[in-house]
């Protein structure tokens, strides 16, 4: 089963790169003609992470997440520094909500999808057969199986809960530090933008041109700023 599930991969892949030399093509018009006026991204900020786990569980309960799984995580290291001057860093560890999604190219059912109106990379649970080709797709290890429905899951920036509400995701709303920042790539008034203006960020494996919309300020030795 492994090697079939990599097999369908590589051919994937081959597919894709044999027929990605322009703009995808939707009913006779390009990404750029029909681009949305939504592009959701969010910022974790690791210089006021005080790796609380506040996010995790605002959106475990929020979203029905089973205990076992989880939908964010944040990534402990350290301690670094010699005595009584240690410090950690704080990292999440989530869908990275990618422009162009390994895990969508992958998905021979459509359950793995990007929506157009949001730019939000999402899941159709009842289109989803288990055939775990998103996981192994994923180079950011973001998604897993839901115990409960048997289907793919994983971040969605709260799509059928909080934001269907007018909210913020639940780990926005629950960090005590102000440490994450959601919004709209496409407004230039949007706090996220100027944050991304005001701040040096990274995204993680750029190198894979999947254009990833979780964005870190990283921290620097012993900082946190509160």
């Amino acid at each position: 089963m492994e090697n079939s599930r990599r097999d369908f991969l590589r051919r994937t892949c081959a597919l894709v790169a044999g027929v990605s030399v322009s703009p995808f093509a939707v009913n006779g018009t390009t990404d750029a003609e029909t681009e949305q006026a939504i592009k959701y991204a969010i910022i974790h900020d690791e210089t006021k992470c005080i790796g609380c786990n506040a996010c995790v569980e605002a959106c475990r309960e929020t979203n029905h997440v089973p205990e076992g799984v989880t939908r964010l995580s944040i990534e402990k290291t350290g301690p670094y520094g010699e005595y009584p001057n240690q410090y950690y860093h704080f990292t999440r560890h989530s869908c990275e909500h990618c422009e162009d999604a390994p895990c969508v190219n992958v998905c021979p059912t459509g359950a793995a999808y990007i929506d157009k109106q949001t730019g939000i990379v999402s899941v159709h649970a009842d289109k989803c057969v288990g055939c775990q080709y998103c996981l192994l797709a994923c180079p950011y290890e973001a998604r897993f199986i839901n115990p409960v429905t048997k289907a793919a899951d994983k971040c969605d920036f709260c799509q059928e809960t909080n934001l269907k509400q007018g909210k913020q995701p639940a780990c926005v709303e629950a960090c005590p530090t102000n440490a994450l920042v959601f919004g709209n790539l496409k407004d230039p008034d949007s706090l996220i933008v100027a944050t991304l203006k005001a701040n040096s960020t990274q995204r993680n494996k750029q190198d894979l041109g999947t254009r990833p919309k979780l964005f870190r300020i990283t921290a620097k030795p012993g900082e946190i700023s509160l």
